[in-house]
């Protein structure tokens, strides 16, 4: 037998997949193919068809057609066996018969017919022999793909070692450039014992490298002071932070993290002060659904004047989610619940002076996703060189803004630094600790969504679980106090509030 082709083509004749085993040219094929549907008898059951030159053998496949072109004195018996070897093995490589699978499949078909037919002639082979030839499991090949790996490795350990010894020595000569700089604001005392730390918000601030013990200089009468700073240099780096520049101090150096765990104190309260306070605890998979989520809430009384010891408080409950209210075992219980006023069970007494007391607090624990503040959707996928990293983030609780949200996504160690494609915000990547956090100032209803995708080494797991903090100064479960009034004739007593929702733990597994 002479086969010519061994072709794929659909009920029309528009060819898939060709392969030629002698010399043809791509019109005669595509000729040949587009002739054949119109050769084929309605209403008569055949496997071939010939014309004056070729003979087409032929299988239907669903909605395709498995079509042999070849000479007229071939031997049509090795024919039709040749064309059943063929029509299993397509689907050996496509799991469903269609256009779209056997056009994505295509070169694997390609190599399966090259071990079937040679030069036009039938190799003596079977379907399991032909999964083993084209399958070409060399262990040379996997030694050396190891070992190129394994360059590959070494060379990206020295690149980084180099390119941290640039580091090294570019801020190197960055400090000899701005060490001349400080000496110019007061005596030498204030300079050499107060420094501070000027970084980018964008680069890991520096471990500070603890200080030589200064020498006392001969002709200066001005006594050492540990921590003591020198007005001009507090004078500089207020106008540096006026500049913008992110400038922290030594001793009180935080990472944004941790300052973003509690708010500061408000400077002006009054002599009846009340805190409001809510944390949350959040657990979500990756793959969706809420495990778990609780928030605490609680609202702190504080009296720094007796003349307002004897008080009641108004609360608004907006709340519309079902939170669970408790107050305080001295708090009249009957009054709250009608009147939605906090006071104590003696109207007579006074609450303690200078003491910080909780007189209300709540609990919401539900596994509604619809209530998740800030929801936050990781999708690592595998590529050639590791993954790709898609993370977004969606305010759901439109009217909270969360300030300082910091979104920590784990990275395997000793791979480097990831690869940052669209970001929305700002990005820092801690090598000590090998997590990379999204950094974000400010969420609220104008930048209620926001993305972030990074390329790095490493397998889908390595990103989780993925850690979230932010602070608010909203209410989550909006209650509030609106208004304080004296027991004694229910005159309007001045009071300040401090309002905070705060993250005790916010993961996504």
């Amino acid at each position: 037998m002479v086969l010519l082709a061994a072709a794929v083509c659909t009920k029309a004749g528009k060819a898939l997949v060709s392969r030629q085993f002698v010399e043809m040219t791509r019109t005669r094929v595509e000729g040949l193919l587009a002739a054949f549907p119109k050769l084929m008898n309605t209403g008569k059951q055949h496997t071939f068809v010939e014309t004056e030159s070729v003979r087409y053998v032929y299988q239907p496949l669903e909605k395709l057609y498995m079509v042999l072109v070849t000479t007229k004195n071939s031997n049509i018996l090795e024919d039709l066996e040749t064309l059943r070897l063929f029509s299993r093995v397509i689907p050996e490589y496509c799991r469903v018969l269609e256009e779209s699978e056997i056009s994505e499949h295509c070169f694997d078909l390609i190599f399966a017919f090259d071990e079937i037919v040679a030069l036009g002639y039938r190799e003596n082979v079977n379907l399991a022999q032909i999964r083993t030839f084209t399958e070409m499991d060399s262990h040379e090949e996997k030694v050396f793909r190891a070992v190129r790996e394994t360059q590959e490795r070494e060379a990206k350990a020295e690149m980084r070692r180099k390119a941290k010894e640039l580091q090294q020595a570019r801020r190197d000569a960055e400090r000899g450039k701005k060490s001349p700089g400080f000496g110019g604001f007061g005596s030498t005392s204030s300079s050499s014992s107060s420094t501070a730390i000027i970084t980018d918000t964008l680069i890991e601030a520096e471990k500070p490298k603890p200080a030589p013990a200064p020498i006392r200089p001969s002709g200066s009468s001005k006594a050492l002071k540990l921590g003591a700073r020198g007005k001009e240099v507090d004078d500089f780096v207020d106008k540096l932070k006026s500049e913008g520049e992110n400038i922290i101090l030594p001793n009180t150096g935080k990472r944004p993290s941790e300052a973003s765990k509690s708010l500061p104190a408000p400077v002006n309260t009054e002599s009846v002060h009340l805190r409001v306070e809510e944390k949350i605890t959040l657990t979500c998979g990756r793959d969706g659904g809420l495990q778990n989520m609780e928030v605490l809430g609680m609202i702190t009384l504080r009296v720094s004047d007796e003349k307002n010891g004897r008080i009641r408080l108004l609360i608004n409950n907006n709340d519309k989610r079902g939170v669970q209210l408790q107050t305080h075992p001295n708090v009249d219980k009957k009054l709250f619940t009608a009147e939605s006023l906090i006071g104590l069970k003696n109207p007579d007494k006074s609450f303690p002076l200078n003491n910080d007391v909780g007189v209300l607090k709540w609990r919401l624990q539900t596994t509604d996703e619809s209530l998740i503040p800030l929801t936050i959707n990781c999708w690592p996928s595998e590529s050639g060189s590791g993954c790709d990293v898609n993370i977004e983030y969606e305010l759901q609780e439109e009217s909270l803004e969360l300030n300082d949200v910091v979104i920590s996504i784990p990275i395997p160690s000793g791979v480097g630094a990831p690869v940052i494609g669209d970001l929305d915000g700002e990005y820092r990547h801690d090598s000590r600790r090998n997590v990379l956090e999204w950094c974000l100032p400010v969420v609220d209803v104008k930048n209620k969504t926001g993305s972030l995708e990074f390329s790095i080494a490493g397998q889908p797991n390595d990103f989780f679980p993925v850690s979230v903090s932010f602070v608010s100064k909203g209410s989550y479960s909006d209650i509030q106090v609106a208004k304080v009034s004296q027991v004694d004739g229910n005159s309007p007593a001045r009071f300040s509030t401090e309002t905070s929702f705060v993250v005790d733990k916010y993961e996504i597994l």
